[in-house]
């Protein structure tokens, strides 16, 4: 599915475990619920898409463009985020422990209640980003920074 043209498609609950999406424009696709567990999403266009409850641990997400999906419940766990356009999404609830999001766009990002348990946010925008009730133990940040 490397670069497959996807967009606003019906996944909901598909297993693509492992699978290669690399590129893939899955634009106000629906996920809700699928198993992307390790897949290879690198690049790929996910904004507006939704991901309720989606298991996303050890997906590859770098470069991904998450912009306004709909992350709520999902769990992104070891997850490699570095770079990806998360602005705007929805990430109520979600879990994050020991993701990567390095350089990541999470402005105005909703994480209320998210489990963001060492992961690492060095050089992440995280400007207008409601954080509320997030769990931040052990959350790497930069230095420094308000």
């Amino acid at each position: 599915l490397y670069r497959a043209d996807l967009r606003g498609a019906n996944l909901r609950g598909a297993n693509l475990r492992g699978a290669n999406l690399r590129g893939a424009n899955l634009r106000g696709a629906d996920l809700y619920g699928a198993d992307l567990t390790e897949a290879d999403l690198r690049e790929a266009d996910l904004s507006k898409a939704d991901l309720r409850g989606a298991d996303l641990c050890e997906a590859d997400l770098r470069e991904a463009d998450l912009s306004k999906a709909d992350l709520r419940g999902a769990d992104l766990s070891e997850a490699i985020l570095t770079g990806a356009d998360l602005y705007g999404a929805s990430l109520y609830g979600a879990c994050l422990r020991w993701a990567i999001l390095t350089g990541a766009d999470l402005s105005g990002a909703y994480l209320y209640g998210a489990n963001l348990y060492r992961a690492d946010l060095r050089g992440a925008n995280l400007s207008e980003a409601n954080l509320t009730e997030a769990t931040l133990t052990g959350t790497l940040l930069d230095p420094n920074k308000g």
